[in-house]
């Protein structure tokens, strides 16, 4: 009989509930230490320090250097491989993450009249090259290929690349290469993990370097874009799964229980906590879990368990709903599920949340394949400083300004004021006399 951790947060002392807040990522001593080796083995040895981790790490015997990067009898095999209604799920989505972006997408640039003749405003351009990362360990994920792509070709990047571990057989996961040719990428490398990483950063015989890499990884990624920051951009933390399911009282706690499952059974490595204040809710979702479990694939059972029966997963029941809004802010999650009937009234209180799905329709599920915004979000309570995947990740913004003639003797005044009274000589000369002088030669 499996134990699901219930804990109540009332009996909980200031390290119980610090406990609580962990993820799988919150200590990566160890994953530093192994993965240093893994990239400077790739950064010396190039093609064949991939294909080695590629057999070593992912057990793909087919890999070979010629194999590293998919060819179009590939792509084409692919659509073969799918089942036509996946692809049409899979272009239906697309659609919606496509129009979601789109409207999320700036103007290339804009200027204000700061003072009569001063302009100031901000220019966006693509990044020159981005690395996409999909992971595969324990599934195929045709839908972080959407999600990464689709923001990016909506960007214009002109130099895209996916990176996702092979299969034993060498291959890739056939429904990532329809969801890639569909979003308008054409180039996927069979490598993952840490290896991955070190690749997108130095690049190799037959992988080009890129200067940023977004998606989400294991710990062996997250540990190797950690050690890697200062080669290439690591984007935003995204590690293992997280979600909190906030039920109030005018929900089945069934209902809860079956949306606390969707995160849990990514991985042993995931978290997922549902939080109430109603002691009928948590005990209706303690009485669900085994029905629900009978419902499942036994892989995901044994993942969803080992999470809820865990330190990173389970049911919190809370003294209050101000109790509940407060632990869920501590907590700044991943995916936030707001169960009740009045949504609107619980989304006030929140602020340290990456995403917030509201009501009873909305389950994380929807979210992270169709509905359109980003499902690619920061972990570890990334979302105190990190928002969602987007398209403004794959832009640089440039600050423009132009000061007009009639405009610049003000603007000269006040900087030459601020220049001199901060020690600046060179500054004060720039907007002084000796500029006067220049300025009024012919």
């Amino acid at each position: 009989m499996v134990q699901v951790n219930f804990q109540v947060l009332a009996d909980l002392d200031a390290t119980g509930r610090a406990a609580l807040l962990r993820r799988s990522e919150t200590d990566l001593s160890m994953f530093l230490e192994k993965v240093a080796p893994i990239l400077e083995a790739v950064r010396t040895e190039g093609d064949a320090a991939l294909v080695r981790f590629g057999r070593e790490l992912d057990r793909a015997e087919g890999l070979t250097r010629e194999g590293l990067k998919v060819t179009e009898a590939e792509f084409d095999e692919a659509f073969t491989l799918v089942e036509p209604e996946i692809v049409e799920a899979i272009r239906f989505a697309i659609a919606n993450i496509r129009a979601f972006h789109e409207e999320q997408t700036p103007e290339p640039m804009w200027l204000k009249e700061i003072r009569p003749g001063a302009f100031a405003g901000d220019r966006f351009t693509p990044i020159r090259s981005v690395a996409l990362y999909v992971p595969r360990g324990k599934g195929s994920f045709p839908s972080v290929t959407m999600m990464t792509s689709v923001p990016a070709v909506v960007a214009k990047v002109p130099q895209l690349a996916i990176f996702t571990p092979p299969a034993p057989d060498g291959k890739v996961d056939a429904a990532t290469l329809v969801a890639a040719r569909l979003a308008g990428v054409g180039t996927v490398y069979k490598v993952g993990g840490a290896q991955a990483v070190a690749a997108a950063a130095y690049g190799t015989e037959t992988v080009a370097p890129a200067l940023k890499i977004v998606g989400p990884g294991s710990p062996w990624v997250v540990a190797a874009k950690r050690l890697l920051a200062g080669v290439i951009d690591p984007g935003l933390p995204a590690g293992p799964s997280e979600s909190i399911i906030l039920a109030d009282e005018t929900v089945h706690g069934g209902l809860a229980a079956l949306d606390l499952l969707i995160e849990a059974e990514h991985g042993p490595d995931s978290s997922a906590w549902l939080v109430t204040h109603s002691r009928r809710v948590a005990e209706e979702a303690l009485a669900a879990l085994p029905g629900h479990w009978a419902a499942m694939t036994p892989q995901r059972v044994e993942f969803s368990q080992a999470v809820l029966c865990g330190r990173a997963g389970g049911i919190l029941l809370t003294p209050s709903v101000e109790e509940s809004h407060a632990f869920v802010n501590d907590y700044a999650p991943e995916h936030l599920q707001i169960l009740s009937e009045k949504p609107f009234e619980h989304l006030g209180r929140i602020t340290e949340a990456a995403e917030v799905l509201m009501g009873p329709h909305t389950p994380i599920t929807i979210a992270n394949f169709c509905l359109g915004p980003n499902a690619v979000l920061p972990t570890s309570r990334g979302a105190r400083t990190w928002g969602p995947l987007s398209v403004h990740d794959f832009l640089r913004r440039s600050s423009v300004g132009y000061v007009t003639a009639p405009a610049y003797p003000e603007l000269a005044k006040v900087a030459r004021a601020l220049a001199d009274y901060e020690g600046f000589s060179s500054h004060a000369n720039a907007v002084g006399p000796m500029r006067d002088a220049y300025l009024k030669r012919p």
